[in-house]
């Protein structure tokens, strides 16, 4: 099932600063909803376990991500892949761009993935309303330590 999801969000920090907190494996630690472990694998690649209930499923996801296509500070995407065991998988890519905002940054991303197995039959408005409630709480959460941090 392909899934698609595009939003932005004003952070109270300079692009250099969200960048850094971009690839800074803590502040995406706390960040990440359910995340158990992020861990740098090589230069721009991180290696992640996340535990997320979608619906009635409950599962562990194994996956890695990487940075491709880097326009430090204000642009890269992320290209990344996920296995929950019989839960299903996820794999896709987000185009993340930074650009200043008055005394801020705005931070947009689009995502295109795909997902499959029994996450992919709980339907496109569960998978839609838990994406959007973990994208929410994954920016909040990374606007207070990006913002705590300066």
């Amino acid at each position: 099932m392909a899934f698609t999801m595009k939003n932005e969000v004003v952070l109270a920090a300079s692009p250099e600063r969200v960048w850094e907190a971009i690839n800074d494996p803590d502040i995406l630690r706390a960040s990440i909803p359910g995340c158990e472990s992020l861990e740098k694998t090589e230069e721009g690649a991180y290696a992640a376990v996340v535990r997320l209930k979608i619906g009635p499923i409950a599962a562990r996801f194994k996956g890695a991500v990487k940075f491709t296509d880097v326009e430090a500070p204000y642009r890269c995407r992320l290209v990344g892949e996920g296995q929950g065991g019989m839960a299903g998988f996820a794999k896709g890519a987000a185009l993340v761009q930074l650009s200043p905002e008055g005394e801020g940054t705005r931070l947009a991303y689009d995502v295109e993935a795909d997902i499959g197995g029994k996450i992919a039959q709980l339907g496109s408005r569960l998978i839609d309303g838990v994406a959007k409630k973990l994208s929410d709480k994954f920016f909040t959460d990374f606007a207070q330590a990006v913002e705590a941090n300066q």
